[in-house]
């Protein structure tokens, strides 16, 4: 086989997680040893560690690897970015879609690595406020572009599923810098991100 995906977990968090996950199953009334539950608490210790691993990553070290000088001055636009996160307010998902871009000033970057911005700060617990802003500073910090623009859509589990229980509500979060804050390009922008 040429390419072989592993995935690796720490086995002390792993192992403490599990021991939580089992003691909240059997808060809840579960049987943590019935059948359908026996590894029940090691994919969740797992799943939690897939879905925080934006905690060990760097957004800004992802985009100096892939930083490249280049005269280009035009917006650069990378819409429709999936967004699956998880609220920290009651560890339920939101999931979405991230628009992202910015206004070279002699970098660019690698169009994947706007992607994998999004997806460093969406694997923690987070709000989708402070998602919008995290991604927008780690863009202007490390390229120092003209400009950027984030705006991010998305549906809200702990808004559908309990609480209120609103099954099509979407919250729409913009986050603006340089150019963007101008009237004409930000149009342009939410032109270009709603066709």
């Amino acid at each position: 086989m040429a390419y072989n995906k592993i995935e690796s977990y720490n086995e002390k968090i792993t192992s403490g997680l599990v021991e939580n996950y089992k003691e909240c199953l059997h808060l809840l009334g579960e049987d943590p040893d019935r059948e359908g539950l026996q590894k029940t608490p090691e994919r969740m210790a797992k799943a939690m560690q897939f879905l925080t691993q934006g905690y060990q990553q760097d957004a800004r070290a992802i985009l100096e690897g892939a930083k490249f000088t280049e005269s280009y001055s035009e917006m650069v636009i990378v819409k429709d970015i999936e967004i699956y996160s998880m609220c920290e307010h009651h560890m339920l998902p939101f999931f979405g879609k991230a628009h992202v871009a910015y206004i070279p000033n002699g970098y660019i970057t690698g169009l994947s690595k706007l992607a994998r911005v999004v997806d460093v700060f969406a694997r923690r617990l987070q709000v989708q406020e402070r998602l919008t802003h995290q991604i927008l500073d780690a863009i202007q910090e490390t390229l120092q572009p003209q400009g950027v623009g984030v705006v991010i859509e998305a549906q809200h589990l702990c808004m559908m599923m309990r609480g209120v229980q609103k099954q099509n509500s979407i919250t729409t979060t913009s986050a603006f810098s340089g150019q963007f804050e101008h009237g004409d390009t930000r149009a342009e922008f939410m032109k270009l991100i709603s066709k």
